[in-house]
C-alpha cells in the first residue's frame, strides 16, 4: 500500500513538472523567445518556488529521483558523440575549454542567485 502511494505521488509530481514544461514551451513559442521552452518552464518553477505558490514538498520526491539518476540521461548524448570522432580530434581542446568556462559560469551564477535568495528570505520572514 505504501509503495502504491509513493508511485501515485511520483506520478502526480511528474505530471506537475511536465505541465510546467509544456507551459514554458508554449510561452517560448508564442512569444518567440530566444530561449528553449524547458528553460522558460524552469524559470516559471523557480518563480513559483520563490513566491511559495508551489511548495518544495510538492515536487521533492520526483526531483530527488531525477537527480539520483541524472547520469542516465547523459548516455544518449555520449553515444551520439561517438559518431563525431573526427570533430572531437580536431576541435576537442576548444570544446573542452568552452565546456569548462560555461560550466564554471553556470555554477557561479547559480551560487549567486541562491545566495541572493537566501539573503532576501532571511530579511523577509
Amino acid at each position: 500500500m505504501i509503495r502504491l502511494r509513493l508511485i501515485l505521488v511520483l506520478l502526480l509530481q511528474l505530471a506537475g513538472l511536465m505541465a510546467l514544461n509544456l507551459v514554458g514551451r508554449w510561452i517560448a513559442h508564442a512569444l518567440r523567445l530566444p530561449l528553449p521552452g524547458n528553460v522558460v518552464g524552469m524559470v516559471i518553477l523557480f518563480v513559483l518556488l520563490l513566491t511559495r505558490l508551489v511548495r518544495l514538498e510538492w515536487i521533492d520526491a520526483t526531483a530527488t529521483l531525477f537527480n539520483r539518476h541524472l547520469a542516465f540521461f547523459f548516455i544518449p548524448i555520449a553515444v551520439g558523440l561517438l559518431g563525431y570522432g573526427s570533430v572531437i580530434r580536431t576541435d576537442g581542446a576548444a570544446m573542452i575549454l568552452i565546456a569548462v568556462i560555461t560550466v564554471t559560469a553556470g555554477i557561479a551564477a547559480t551560487g549567486a542567485v541562491v545566495t541572493w535568495c537566501q539573503r532576501t528570505s532571511q530579511r523577509d520572514p
